[in-house]
């Protein structure tokens, strides 16, 4: 039997996983025959997951209690979002295996 607290890292990893791939699909989408340079895009991005990430706060925020336990922390949160944002862009580019020219066939 899986312990719980690995169950719960997994399906925290699959929603994670969930959530890019909602966003990268939609990005590419919207960015799609629009004539947006991809810079003023990426902007576009960032303020959508600012916004995201205060509409989320206020809804946490004093007076209110949630389930999930979180409590926002704007600077905290902000160090711990340009981390991730940085390590995005300075780590290797994984393979994407859609784009992958097949080797052979099964």
């Amino acid at each position: 039997m899986i312990p719980e607290s690995q169950s719960c890292r997994r399906d925290e990893t699959r929603g994670q996983a969930a959530i890019e791939q909602a966003l990268a699909r939609a990005f590419w989408q919207a960015l799609d025959g629009q004539g947006l340079p991809v810079m003023a895009a990426l902007e576009a991005a960032s303020r959508t997951v600012g916004a995201l990430y205060g509409q989320i706060a206020a809804a946490h925020g004093a007076g209110t209690t949630c389930a999930c336990g979180w409590v926002p922390d704007p600077d905290g949160d902000l160090i711990v979002l340009e981390a991730h944002l940085a390590a995005a862009i300075l780590q290797p580019r994984a393979r994407d295996l859609a784009r992958m020219e097949a080797a052979g066939s099964a």
